[in-house]
């Protein structure tokens, strides 16, 4: 029964831990990378697209990206949605193809992203905190409720701790080993 209450839940603390490593791909590394770029918003055939539904992207080397439209007519706005999107990239136009080259960083821009990093860990852990929380209420009031016992109630939450506990701890690996990619000079 432990494990209706906890396996209902073990989705949802995988979709915290998915969701986390998506969010940090995005940061930047040392390294050329082309989650970097596919979410800008690009202005084309009259709606705003991300710019992975529009292009292919790629890094032909460790300091470029690569951005070639399907539609050559796009190249224009494409262009213009990589400047517009505050990253702080300058994109070289090159016929049909669109390279971005990115600069190495500097000591001061590793520690700013350790600490968005930081930030986005703790969400993540607020995230479970939430799911095991959700699943701690449901325990207790089956035991108000007569469903299990009070030591089946200590039992389960005992497993539900261990089971939020590693996945605290893979959020915890997973970013010690983007913030070593970060420092990484």
């Amino acid at each position: 029964m432990a494990n209706d209450y906890i396996s209902k839940r073990q989705g949802e603390f995988d979709q915290a831990v998915e969701f986390l490593k998506g969010d940090i791909a995005g940061l930047r590394t040392g390294r050329a990378n082309p989650t970097m770029v596919e979410n800008i918003i690009v202005e084309a055939y009259g709606s705003n697209m991300q710019l992975v539904g529009i292009a292919s992207i790629s890094t032909p080397d460790a300091r470029t990206i690569q951005v070639e439209p399907w539609d050559k007519g796009l190249v224009k706005s494409v262009e213009k949605g990589i400047i517009d999107s505050k990253l702080g990239f300058n994109p070289s136009v090159a016929g049909t193809v669109i390279r971005i080259n990115i600069p190495p960083m500097t000591e001061e821009n590793r520690k700013a992203l350790v600490k968005v990093l930081g930030e986005k860990l703790e969400n993540a852990r607020k995230s479970v905190r939430a799911v095991r929380d959700e699943a701690r209420g449901e325990i207790t009031s089956a035991e108000r409720d007569g469903e299990i016992s009070e030591d089946e109630k200590y039992r389960f939450l005992e497993q539900l701790d261990k089971v939020a506990a590693g996945v605290n701890e893979r959020i915890k690996n997973i970013g010690d080993e983007k913030e070593k990619e970060i420092m990484t000079v």
